[in-house]
């Protein structure tokens, strides 16, 4: 195994940071690094927002659901879908842009996720540490106007970076089978597959939390997904601009 793949393996989720600052050069290269991800028909839509103002970075930690470390991290980022800028390269020449396609919202949706993924990766090719906030759209009209975000324009995720104060276990995946599948979508063998990797999650679980969350894989899904999820989202994205046809 190389020391790329190995890298990627030993992700963890990192949510306890020692207070030594992330030098700014160095935030700044891991956002250079965040460019050079693919981004569909070289529409580079992802715009980061490096918040440093304790004032706002409280209240983004009220928004995302009381996680200290949106607070308390060296860094945090805001990543942004933003297709304000693609609408400037039209008034730029002359040209009336056609917005609000839901095709519009999914590429740059996934540019952010694509440029935030890089840089998380070479953060922790530096020895940092971070987690993504995704909280942050429990209360995403609240974070759109404290950021002052413009329309065409909506926060997808945060991110927290910082060295780690911690050294959790990695968390396992799916088994390969489950989610490498050949020439079709065949998922006859997945229960059982799924059974067994269950008990692997509850193990995980038991281990890290001293025996206080005893939760299966299987078992943390089914309770989320019979929850809403988000139903705001689809009227705040529309008042944005996004997903109107």
């Amino acid at each position: 195994m190389n020391t790329v793949i190995e890298l990627l393996k030993s992700h963890r989720s990192i949510r306890k940071f020692t207070s030594d600052p992330i030098p700014q050069e160095i935030v700044e290269e891991l956002i250079q690094a965040g460019q050079c991800a693919a981004t569909s028909s070289f529409i580079q839509a992802c715009t980061v927002i490096q918040i440093t103002e304790p004032a706002i970075r409280e209240k983004l930690c009220e928004a995302a659901a009381g996680q200290l470390y949106v607070k308390e991290s060296p860094v945090f980022l805001l990543f942004c879908a933003d297709m304000q800028r693609h609408q400037l390269a039209c008034d730029m020449h002359d040209a009336d842009m056609l917005s609000g396609f839901t095709e519009q919202f999914l590429t740059a949706s996934l540019d952010c996720g694509l440029f935030a993924q890089n840089v998380i990766i070479a953060a922790e090719s530096l020895g940092l540490g971070g987690c993504y906030i995704g909280a942050i759209r429990n209360k995403i009209a609240e974070v759109d106007q404290l950021i002052v975000l413009p329309d065409k324009v909506y926060p997808v995720f945060g991110m927290c970076l910082g060295y780690p104060a911690q050294d959790p276990e990695t968390k396992p995946r799916l088994p390969l089978e489950v989610v490498l599948k050949q020439e079709n979508y065949d998922n006859g063998g997945d229960r059982r597959l799924i059974s067994a990797y269950d008990e692997r999650v509850r193990e995980y679980y038991r281990t890290r939390t001293g025996g206080t969350k005893d939760n299966s894989w299987s078992e943390q899904i089914s309770d989320m997904l019979v929850k809403e999820a988000r139903p705001h989202m689809l009227p705040f994205l529309q008042s944005k601009g996004f997903i109107l046809k």
